[in-house]
């Protein structure tokens, strides 16, 4: 019988990704302090933010839980969520005409293990100028988004190319996860045991 998946995340990208999948899940909301550590680089955040997601859950022999964070870094620095508009302005203006990196950690844990995994794609924004800015703002799509953008909405305008996998910076990369996942005995539906 095929191991039960908890989502530990309330992020609605992920929960989508995952029913595009057409895996059986269910979602809860891991609630934790997601501060960024002194001198902690992104990649190390988002890893760590996702086995304190993941570490929320307890697990017994019938489960899996899987776990995700995802941040944008421009020169070192980690673009979270964004706290109000204003501070949503001075994220896109950084990330105007430059290429900057989509970092998500993904945590998957059973009773026996516990695996942890980093997929980093480049982005590349064209130019903006404050009129595209004011527009996007407008919409509202910046709340709540790492790097002030959704890419699988509006935000997709924002950006002239991508190095990499397109889910992870929605918030989930499918491949790397559902290769993973399968290692734990979660396999897409109709796929018969490796």
């Amino acid at each position: 019988m095929q191991p039960f998946l908890t989502l530990a995340s309330s992020s609605p990208r992920r929960k989508a990704l995952l029913q595009s999948l057409g895996i059986k899940f269910c979602a809860v909301n891991p609630n934790i302090d997601e501060s960024v550590s002194r001198f902690e680089s992104a990649t190390a955040y988002v890893k760590r933010i996702s086995a304190e997601k993941a570490a929320t859950q307890t697990v017994n022999n019938a489960a899996v839980i899987l776990a995700a964070d995802t941040c944008v870094s421009l020169h070192g620095d980690i673009l979270g969520k964004p706290s109000n508009k204003k501070n949503a302005c001075e994220m896109l203006t950084r990330l105007s005409g430059k290429i900057h990196e989509v970092h998500t950690g993904v945590t998957i844990k059973s009773q026996s293990r516990v695996e942890t995994l980093l997929v980093t794609t480049a982005v590349e924004f064209v130019e903006l100028d404050k009129a595209t800015i004011t527009w996007y703002l407008q919409t509202a799509e910046f709340t709540g988004k790492a790097g002030a953008y959704a890419i699988q909405g509006l935000g997709s305008t924002l950006v002239r190319s991508i190095s990499g996998s397109y889910t992870n910076v929605v918030g989930l990369p499918l491949t790397e996860t559902v290769e993973t996942l399968s290692d734990f005995g979660i396999l897409l539906p109709g796929r018969e045991t490796p």
